[in-house]
């Protein structure tokens, strides 16, 4: 039996299909460049040698890792990265512990009150960090912690984000296992520790990842706080090396611009796996 041919519907429909399908994928493409030039610019531009003109090509001519031994040795980069890691350590242990805490409690029912504390933490998070860094600058002035890595780190303990993407993720375990669990005599502690944690795996790699980027990135707040070269965090190190007068090199800043982005992208990619998984857990529910 012949097959019926085609009708000029059905070959329309296809050609919008394969139309759409080449302009999301053009879409996505156009995307990634934007997303990457930067980064792809700043790694050339690192890797040039000191003779060649930043802005001449877009290839280095003769590539060399030369740069990057001399930001080493232009400012303290090894203790900037210490200063900066243990401000991100702590604020990851902080957010996971008092995030995931906040966000079972906001998911529990039986308690009064939990809409109106919901409702005013996401009030919270319409107020910009500039209206309020001067009152929290003032408060870390009165617990004597100005010039203190502790200072840098303790506005940032727990983000309101962090307590929602716990809270949404809690609310995505069934009941039927916490009621389980509840007739195995687990309690609040235990049910919070064996069942709800484990299930939360992705929301967690979420809140870590962006506990790490906001502690890794943060300049406004350590420029208020610190004023010890000592105490400084990686980004306040740039900013001294990018404005040296000795140093007015762009092959030098690009050079600390990727070390700094270095961690972040290892620390991505090691749990991307969780991240993408915890998007979907994290998804805000009312």
């Amino acid at each position: 039996m012949r097959r019926e041919a085609s009708t000029p519907s059905s070959a329309a429909a296809r050609r919008r299909r394969r139309v759409a399908l080449a302009a999301r994928y053009a879409t996505l493409v156009l995307m990634l460049v934007v997303m990457l030039g930067p980064i792809v610019w700043q790694f050339l531009t690192s890797v040039r040698g000191r003779t060649e003109n930043v802005y001449d090509g877009v290839l280095p001519e003769r590539p060399t890792l030369d740069n990057y031994v001399r930001v080493a040795e232009s400012f303290p980069l090894l203790q900037y990265v210490g200063n900066t890691l243990t401000v991100a350590v702590l604020a990851i242990a902080s957010n996971m512990l008092f995030a995931a805490m906040g966000g079972y409690a906001l998911s529990r029912a039986g308690w009064k009150g939990r809409r109106i504390v919901f409702t005013v933490l996401v009030a919270t998070l319409m107020f910009p960090f500039e209206s309020v860094m001067i009152s929290m600058f003032l408060t870390v002035r009165e617990m004597g912690l100005v010039d203190t890595l502790i200072g840098v780190w303790l506005p940032g303990a727990v983000s309101v984000l962090n307590i929602m993407i716990m809270r949404a993720a809690f609310l995505a375990v069934p009941r039927e296992v916490e009621e389980a669990a509840v007739l195995d005599g687990a309690g609040e502690w235990t049910r919070f520790t064996r069942v709800f944690l484990p299930a939360a795996k992705g929301a967690l790699a979420v809140v870590c990842i962006t506990s790490f980027m906001g502690a890794w990135d943060d300049f406004l707040w350590p420029l208020l706080v610190l004023t010890d070269s000592d105490h400084y965090t990686l980004q306040l190190g740039l900013k001294t090396l990018a404005g040296a007068t000795t140093v007015n090199d762009q092959r030098l800043v690009a050079a600390g611009a990727m070390a700094a982005l270095v961690p972040m992208m290892l620390l991505f990619f090691a749990l991307q796996r969780f991240f993408f998984k915890g998007v979907g857990e994290g998804a805000v529910k009312i």
